[in-house]
């Protein structure tokens, strides 16, 4: 088995950036590569036929604190997005575009900051360019990107790619072909990591 982890997310998943924000440390610890692999976390769900669990009023309540708790724990800062819930269509579409040019790091801690650390409303269109010009991107070729036939299938393609190894939700983790599902499943991984 490889030390590789296929990172599956979405920006509108909070639980994917408590999850991103461990995996530096994670893979440094375990000499692990780290494959980040954007999908849309809205075609997983139906797909799957599940829900956010912030759809549900008693479970929402719930995940905002333990995602309040967790985030004290990891030390990184971590407020619920008031915008909340964002189509990220063009966000994602965005990283799938972003991985390809190889600057998918530096577009995922911008999108992510924004989205869960300082939240902004990252569905109007010219907060995004704020945020990514901010970090130094080229707001315009992005944006014309995320219009591209092929960027589009891609992003279709890798979610789909992500279904069929059985994610249901983000973030979703492999290692081969053990999934681990969830932020709060990332000690469990590394474990696992650990003894390959």
């Amino acid at each position: 088995m490889s030390k590789s982890i296929d990172f599956y997310f979405d920006y509108g998943s909070p639980t994917s950036y408590l999850a991103y924000k461990q995996m530096p440390g994670l893979s440094q610890r375990t000499g692990a590569t780290i494959n980040y692999l954007p999908i849309l976390l809205g075609g997983v769900l139906q797909a799957t036929s599940n829900r956010s669990p912030m759809e549900l009023p008693t479970k929402r309540v719930w995940m905002v604190r333990d995602m309040k708790f967790f985030a004290d724990r990891y030390g990184v800062p971590f407020e619920h997005n008031p915008a909340f819930p964002i189509n990220t269509l063009v966000l994602m579409r965005g990283a799938t575009y972003a991985a390809q040019e190889g600057f998918l790091d530096r577009y995922s801690d911008a999108v992510f900051d924004a989205m869960w650390g300082h939240p902004k409303n990252m569905s109007d269109p010219n907060v995004i360019g704020a945020v990514l010009a901010n970090a130094d991107l080229d707001v315009k070729r992005i944006v014309a990107a995320t219009q591209e036939p092929q960027i589009k299938e891609k992003l279709k393609a890798d979610t789909q790619v992500a279904i069929d190894r059985g994610a249901f939700g983000a973030p979703t983790f492999f290692v081969d072909d053990h999934m681990f599902f969830g932020q709060d499943r990332i000690q469990y991984l590394e474990e696992y990591l650990v003894g390959l």
